[in-house]
Formats: C-alpha cells, structure tokens, sequence
C-alpha cells in the first residue's frame, strides 16, 4: 500500500512511549450514537492458534493502517513447526501491530488490545497484557477439552482472574458460521473465516480502511470466487456488529502521522522485501544481473521467493539442492561478472563458510545474507537472535577477513543492501549482511527513493593487459592491485588475452600463480586485511543533545528501534544520555575509538551475550557494558530504559 505524506518532518516527541493507549483530542459522538474516542497511539496483538490466520489477519490490519497514513511498527511471532498441535501452547501464533499519529520505533512493550481466538492464545499471551487492556475472546473456544489442554480446570472467562481488564466475550465462530448460512458451506469452511470477522470488528474499533481488505481477498481467492465472498461477508459482518452490539460503546480514532514523515510517496514493508528491491535496485546501479543462490531456510526464506518473481529486471534466481551448492552457484556467477547473493541464515552460514573463504581468496564481489536467528544448532528457528556476529567476523579457517553490513529497521534493509552491494563491488570482496528475524519479517513505512537518489555502483571490467614485463610484452595480472582500493581486477571469463587461474591455493602476488612461498603468504594475507581495514565508511554519529552526557549507549542491527525509544525515555525523565549505533561492524567506523574515550561508561545492549562489546573491549580497550537477552524476541523499551538508568546512576 502506498500513501502519499505531504507535510515536512518535525520533530517527534521526546519519549516513544509505548506502555498504553493514550487520549489525546477528547471524544465525540458518531453517526451511530456511539462515543469516538481519539487516541494518540494504539497496541494490538492478535493471538490463536497457528491455524487461524493470525499472520494474515494482522498483516491485512497493518495494510490499511499504513494507507492510512499512521506510522506503525509490527512484531509477528509464529511456531517454529509447520503445523503444530491445535490448541496447545506451542501452536499459539501472534501478530502485534504499533500504530500512531506521531513517530514510533517498536512493536511496543506490552498490548492495549488482545484478541484471543483461544485458551491457549489468552493463557500464552497473558502474563503480556497490562491490567485495564481491553481483552476480546473467542468464547466458542472456551469449552472443556481446549481449556483442558492448556491447563486451565475452570474457564477464565468466568473465575474472576480477568476482573482486572475490559473483557469483551464474543461467540467469533457462531457469529461467522450464522453470516455464511447463505453460502451452504460446511462448518469446517466457514469456521475458517472467523479471522476475517475479527479483523472486521478491530477495524470498526479503530476506524481502519476496508475497501483494500475486500479488493484483497477477492483477488487471493479469485480462483474460488465463492471463498471470497465468504470471507468478505464474514469481515463485513464484524464490522457490523462492533456497529451495533452494546458491548462495544466506544471506537477510538488514531489520526494520521502527518508531521512523523518527510515529503514522499510511502509503502508498508517489511525487512525481507526492502532488502529484497534493494538487491535488484543494486543490481540495476551496477548495470549487473543479479544472481541469487540459495536454499530455502527460515526465515531467509521470502527473499528467495520475492527475488524469484523479478525476471522482468534481470534476476536469476537458483534454488539449489543445499546450502552448499547455493554459495558456490553463486560464487560462480560473481566470477562470472553478476552481481551474486546468497542467502541463508546461522545453521546454513557454517556450512558455506568453505566457499566464503574461497571468495576471499578470489577476491571477487559476493553479497552473503545471513537472516540471523536463534541457535545453536536448529534453535530456535521463527525467533530473532544477533549471535551471528562473531561467526560473521572469525568463522572460517585461517586469515580470512570479511566486511560486516548490518541494518537498523526493516525499511534500512534497502539501503543496507545497497551499501553491502558498493562494498563488494568496490573492493572485490565477499559481504556480509546481518539482518535478524526481527527485521525480516516486521515492517514499518518506507518512503519510495527517486531513482536519482540511489548510489552510481557502475564498474569497469578488465578489458585488456595490465602489466608490462621487462622484456617490453604486455600481460595480465589478476592480481594487479588498484593502489587507492587494493582491489584486483575483475576480468569476465572469455575476454580474450584475459586468461586466468582461480582456485583456493595460495596466489601469488599479481601474477595468480600458485604459491607456497612463506613471504608471499605472508604479504598475500596482510594485504587481503589491509583491504578490508582500508574499506571507506562513513563515521559514527553521536546523538548527545547537550554534549555534556557522561553514558553512552551503543548498539548495532535491529535494537536500534528499543534503544532509541529507551533513550527517549530516559531523556524526558531528566537524565542525559547519549546514543550512536553502528551499521559497519567491519571495518569500524575510523572515529569509533575516539568517540568511545569521550564517555566515562559505555552500555551495548544485544541479542547475545555481549559479542559486539567483546570486540571493543579487544579492539579499543574500553570497559564497554554489556546488557544482554537471548529470548528469541527483540528488547523492551521500558526494560532498556530502566537498564540504562541503572548504568547512568552507578
């Protein structure tokens, strides 16, 4: 969806704050008699089980959210198993959606809003909710059997353990089957569409856009015109009866994030798509085809799929038989003048880590996207981690060093992407990306760039002989160096008089020759790091209001949106605390060193269990403060905040 922004961007307000919906323009009445309440921000979280369309469900809710102009930010959260047991704690799958008139940056700590499909869906998502959250259960599903398996020996609905909270009982699967009596489905179909009804009634909660749902599933289920129409009565239908119950007396208005944008065209996206298009806008910058290959791995999976549908700019897409075989197809293709990807995520990084290192040493241009996940081993596969770090940095044999490219938010996967992309082109290296589950599959706005706006990552192949021997006769050198980037030349297999061997033996220097030459090794290797050290990035910048805090809070990847709205935390509260995060994690930033002297306590939150501030320790010598979780789910603000309050007060 896209929307048009027409207001400058202003400055947001001090403190994201995320703990509750908030009243901010008073109230009015409706067409209906009934009160409408407006709101500043909203938290909502659909829960069931991972065979109610709950992904769907918030997916289509954040849809009209973002046409309709708010600023938002998402957190799905789905079983790692295909098909786990129905109505159990492990099925349950959630969608948690942050939406405001002003600028956010996170899914929010804890939801004002849950809609329960299920016992297991209240039980799982419970202990979350804030007391005076408003609470809509499915109370067909509150019967004996499904209360039983999740423990629960007397319904909720009715013990006094919800009297604490705005509970709104609704039969979701007998309303939806009486709105489909018309279409003579079984019970089973029609129960299906029980999503849809929810989705109808939270968007007569909200005052969401409907005409894009109805468009929408019309065209999904347009081979089977009859399940369109179903599902499109059942969302009606929910919103008519928000409109007409006496349960529901009040809908709240979110207006607008009209000031949070600069001037644009926008889209909702999430972290695999925008990293996706940024991929084939590189591609289209380098004047390259773009080759991806890769296999199938969560949740670096929808790259793979979205790449796939983009014949049309160039994009070849291989769906190799192992993770193996995905890198060196790829491999292949760099060598063959692409520009090449691959794809994978912490389990299948250790398997290409051979043919990473194989591209180190030949030195060619190869972008490796690791979707980090929770591990070791299989882990926790649909859960967000930052552990790859380190593997990223060391995890193949002898010397072999590889620049780090992380993204922020699922929108700075585009321009990560591109940045990845310059590196390896500029300097004829592999790449790594580190995105997470957080970011690949959450989404936020995203301003559409002009194509003018985009980097020139045109480059020059080697077209001809490039050393002169001292008997005066010209050859090539695939290891002639550029003196500025100490990058080899890139030479297109078939270019004739530009033969050259390959392969992961040693090199020697210019010539390619095989070498086992203890001085040429050693001059081979420092030359490969000094590349890679000499790699030009842009500085770190501090965001330190009054220049006079004495913390700093560093972070890099996906904890940028709970870090910045803990910050702002902290600052409305009157402590002074500064900020900066990094996007290049290798080389660094050449005034990091400095920045960090400048700060008697330095705090790195991360997903780990401190891999980022072990390397500053190493590198800078700097006491850096590690605040770490594994939970498989990204940082809190309010519990940053109270960490960094801690820091600053000790």
């Amino acid at each position: 969806m896209t929307s048009q922004v027409s207001s400058p961007a202003e400055q947001a307000e001090p403190a994201d704050q995320q703990g509750g919906q908030s009243p901010v323009g008073g109230q009015r009445t409706g067409d209906g008699g009934k009160e409408i309440r407006r709101l500043d921000r909203v938290i909502i979280r659909f829960a069931g089980d991972s065979g109610d369309g709950m992904q769907l469900t918030g997916d289509r809710f954040t849809s009209e959210t973002a046409s309709f102009g708010n600023d938002l930010s998402t957190l799905p959260n789905f079983p790692a198993e295909i098909r786990a047991p129905a109505g159990t704690l492990p099925g349950v799958s959630s969608f948690q959606l942050h939406f405001a008139d002003h600028d956010i940056l996170t899914p929010g700590d804890a939801p004002n809003v849950l809609v329960a499909m299920n016992p297991a869906a209240l039980k799982a998502n419970l202990p979350d909710v804030p007391r005076g959250a408003e609470i809509i259960v499915n109370t067909d599903e509150f019967t004996k059997r499904p209360m039983a398996k999740v423990g629960y020996d007397q319904s909720p609905l009715e013990d006094g353990s919800l009297d604490g909270y705005h509970v709104h009982p609704v039969p979701l699967t007998t309303l939806t089957i009486e709105a489909l009596k018309e279409f003579g489905l079984s019970r089973k179909e029609a129960e299906r569409s029980k999503n849809m009804f929810a989705l109808g009634l939270l968007s007569w909660m909200y005052h969401r856009p409907t005409e894009g749902t109805e468009k929408f599933l019309r065209q999904k289920f347009a081979k089977k015109p009859q399940i369109a129409e179903a599902n499109v009565t059942a969302f009606r239908a929910g919103w008519n009866f928000g409109e007409t119950t006496e349960d529901f007396a009040v809908s709240y208005e979110v207006a607008p994030a009209t000031t949070a944008f600069p001037t644009g065209t926008y889209r909702n996206i999430s972290g695999n798509l925008a990293l996706s298009y940024g991929l084939i806008a590189a591609s289209r910058q380098a004047d390259l085809p773009l080759f991806l290959g890769s296999y199938p791995i969560t949740p670096a999976s929808d790259i793979l799929h979205e790449l796939s549908k983009h014949k049309n700019f160039g994009v070849r897409s291989f769906q190799a038989e192992d993770e193996i075989a995905g890198i060196g197809a790829a491999l292949g293709a760099a060598f063959g003048g692409s520009l090449a990807v691959t794809t994978t995520s912490g389990p299948g990084v250790a398997l290409k880590s051979e043919t990473i290192g194989l591209a180190v040493s030949l030195e060619l241009p190869l972008l490796v996207i690791d979707i980090q996940r929770g591990g070791p081993s299989t882990g926790l596969p649909t859960k967000t981690e930052q552990a790859d770090l380190l593997q990223a940095m060391y995890g193949r044999n002898g010397e072999a060093p590889v620049p780090i490219v992380a993204p922020k938010t699922p929108a700075d996967c585009f321009d990560a992407a591109l940045e990845a992309a310059r590196i390896a082109l500029t300097y004829r290296t592999p790449v790594f990306l580190l995105s997470d589950g957080y970011l690949a599959n959450g989404s936020e706005p995203w301003r559409v760039p002009d194509v003018d706006e985009l980097p020139d990552l045109r480059v020059r192949f080697a077209t001809g002989p490039n050393h002169v021997l001292a008997d005066g006769t010209e050859v090539f050198w695939p290891y002639k160096r550029d003196p500025k980037t100490l990058a080899r030349p890139w030479a297109v297999p078939g270019t004739p008089g530009l033969e050259h061997r390959i392969g992961g033996i040693e090199k020697q220097d210019g010539t390619g020759n095989i070498s086992y030459d203890p001085a040429n090794h050693d001059h081979m290797v420092r030359i490969r790091q000094a590349k890679v050290d000499g790699i030009a990035v842009p500085d770190i910048e501090v965001d330190d209001p009054t220049g006079d805090a004495r913390t700093l809070v560093l972070g890099w990847g996906s904890t940028y949106g709970p870090i910045t709205a803990a910050v702002r935390r902290v600052r409305t509260a009157g402590d002074r605390i500064a900020q900066a995060h990094l996007r290049h994690l290798n080389p660094f930033p050449a005034n990091l060193g400095k920045v960090l002297e400048g700060y008697e306590k330095v705090v790195v939150p991360e997903m780990n269990l401190g891999q980022l501030a072990t390397l500053l320790r190493a590198r800078y010598l700097v006491d850096a403060r590690s605040f770490t979780q594994v939970r498989g789910l990204p940082f809190k603000a309010e519990q940053l905040a109270t960490a960094l309050k801690e820091a600053i007060d000790d």
